[in-house]
């Protein structure tokens, strides 16, 4: 990988189309639970998105599996799959973006009063 792919981001794009080349391939009921992972999975993203590249290929190859076994999706998944997606981000407990910019801006606020009461 090159320093110009990494500051541009063009190696997400061409492993995000690999993705997306890959989920084409699959069953329309996994597609459609693939929509729904990439959904979910989005609020665990970090600002590039690089952290979710490894749980994203982990779950399209969980699909691809499975549903080269003739499992149903349901079967896989169940009927949560924001629980699903949680558990791969990390538990239930995993920091999404809000969480992060919520604690960002608490410290600002908390800051900024502080320096008003002196």
């Amino acid at each position: 990988m090159s320093f110009w792919d990494t500051i541009t981001g063009n190696d997400l794009t061409r492993e995000y189309q690999a993705f997306e080349v890959r989920a084409a391939a699959l069953p329309a009921d996994y597609r459609a639970a693939w929509e729904q992972i990439k959904a979910h999975l989005s609020p665990y993203s970090g600002f590039t998105g690089r952290n979710l590249m490894p749980i994203l290929d982990g779950a399209l190859g969980l699909l691809e599996e499975t549903a080269a076994d003739g499992q149903s999706i349901d079967d896989v998944l169940g009927d949560d799959i924001a629980g699903f997606c949680a558990a791969l981000a990390g538990g239930e407990g995993a920091r999404s973006y809000r969480d992060r910019w919520r604690e960002q801006l608490n410290r600002n606020v908390a800051r900024k009063l502080g320096r008003l009461g002196d």
